[in-house]
């Protein structure tokens, strides 16, 4: 029988989403999280570890695909209107501001009702599907994996984590 222990062998994004589901199914968030003011604590951990690595992915785009003509910032954790936590990075640049479209946007939100926190984008839903040989098509396996773990992480949005077995497990 398997345990809620991670095994060595299951890919790291695979671990988190893991985590995430026996997070819903046992009521906590992290190392036992119950309450929302411990959970908000912990989101706003999560914003400062995360600060560099968003910075750095809108800071790559900028220096590569606009030619360092864009401003990246970031909000901090602020109470969100619905009650909840959030925080943005965005990137901006003359050609978007011009064009009164959204920044790049990377957002960790943490909704009022919501039993944990979650990170998304301003428009992402679809991803480009360029690859015309095998070493594009593997260059494509962390997008794929990310794309599969959302999907998952959507259908347990629509139903509950009950959907995936492993979390049944041990209960």
């Amino acid at each position: 029988m398997a345990s809620d222990t991670f095994p060595a062998a299951l890919p790291a994004h695979l671990q988190v989403l893991r985590r995430h589901f026996i997070d819903l199914r046992d009521g906590r968030h992290g190392d036992n999280a119950v309450s929302r003011e411990d959970k908000e604590r912990l989101f706003a951990e999560a914003v400062g570890f995360l600060d560099l690595h968003a910075r750095q992915a809108l800071e790559e785009i900028n220096q590569s695909l606009l030619l360092a003509t864009g401003t990246v910032m970031a909000t901090g954790v602020l109470r969100s209107a619905d009650g909840g936590v959030t925080a943005t990075w965005t990137l901006s640049w003359p050609e978007q501001l011009e064009r009164r479209i959204s920044p790049i946007t990377l957002e960790a939100f943490f909704g009022s009702s919501f039993h944990h926190p979650h990170l998304r984008g301003a428009t992402v839903g679809n991803w480009p599907l360029n690859v015309f040989s095998s070493d594009e098509a593997e260059a494509e396996l962390p997008i794929l994996r990310a794309i599969a773990s959302a999907d998952l992480h959507n259908l347990v949005f629509q139903s509950d984590y009950r959907i995936i077995p492993a979390i049944m497990i041990n209960r």
